[in-house]
């Protein structure tokens, strides 16, 4: 596959990579072993992604060493670019958007976008849980989420004092591609988490998408059965069986698969 290579070189995380496209074409940026993995045709975690206008803008997800390379997938054409980095207008990287967002966004928005307030960010996942499980699953799988790019909304990163958790709750479920829900024992049993699907589900029903994410913990076919034979048709994760990178990982291919077919 031809494509063309910008060596960035050491970049902040919060910088903006600007890439001018003469036609529409794919975008990748890629950190040092992405980018050897994408020179040897293997399997690859990129930001970016097909982009119809021009300019195409990627926020650097983390401070390192980065390559932008702009192709068109192995099909017939011709494309020409340039690419130059924006010094970018967040004050901490935390408040750094996901990169997956913005392939769902027009370059114009960008400015509108950073300078949102919170209850008007657009998130890629809704982690619906129970506090029980916050330690051992809910905590790890939003970090290795937020590293792999994908905007995540939970209690712990979105609620503060003093906050209305109806209003708040609903501004994450209505903004949010995504649910991803952790089915366990704690989870059957408290009100929130059955809001939160509740809404979910409501979601799912009026769209006809496929949205609600499931995962098992210390459950099994049985006792999700038992709680809802919907959600136990659905195809699942298991943490006893897989581990919570490896889900981070095939949300992160759902919802950059859905985000290109869009």
């Amino acid at each position: 596959m031809k494509f063309t290579k910008y060596e960035l070189g050491s970049l902040s995380a919060g910088q903006v990579v600007e890439v001018t496209l003469g036609s529409a074409a794919n975008v990748e940026l890629l950190d040092g072993s992405n980018f050897s993995s994408f020179q040897a045709g293997r399997r690859h975690t990129y930001y970016g992604g097909h982009f119809n206008r021009s300019p195409a803008r990627i926020i650097v997800p983390r401070s390192g060493t980065w390559y932008v390379v702009v192709h068109i997938g192995g099909y017939a054409g011709l494309w020409s670019s340039s690419v130059r980095v924006l010094p970018g207008a967040l004050p901490a990287a935390r408040q750094v958007s996901s990169p997956l967002s913005f392939i769902r966004q027009a370059a114009d928005e960008y400015s509108d976008a950073v300078g949102a307030p919170s209850e008007a960010k657009a998130y890629d996942v809704f982690i619906s849980h129970a506090s029980e499980d916050k330690d051992e699953i809910v905590r790890p799988l939003a970090r290795a989420l937020t590293e792999l790019g994908v905007s995540a909304w939970y209690d712990e990163s979105e609620l503060h004092i003093g906050d209305s958790l109806r209003r708040k709750i609903d501004a994450g479920l209505s903004r949010s591609r995504f649910g991803v829900v952790v089915l366990s024992p704690s989870f059957f049993d408290k009100g929130w988490p059955n809001y939160e699907l509740d809404g979910l589900v409501t979601r799912e029903v009026a769209s006809g998408d496929q949205i609600i994410l499931p995962i098992w913990h210390k459950v099994g076919q049985a006792e999700v059965m038992n709680y809802s034979p919907t959600l136990a048709g659905k195809l699942a994760r298991r943490t006893d069986s897989t581990t919570v990178d490896v889900i981070a990982e095939e949300i992160a291919e759902v919802i950059r698969g859905a985000v290109l077919t869009a």
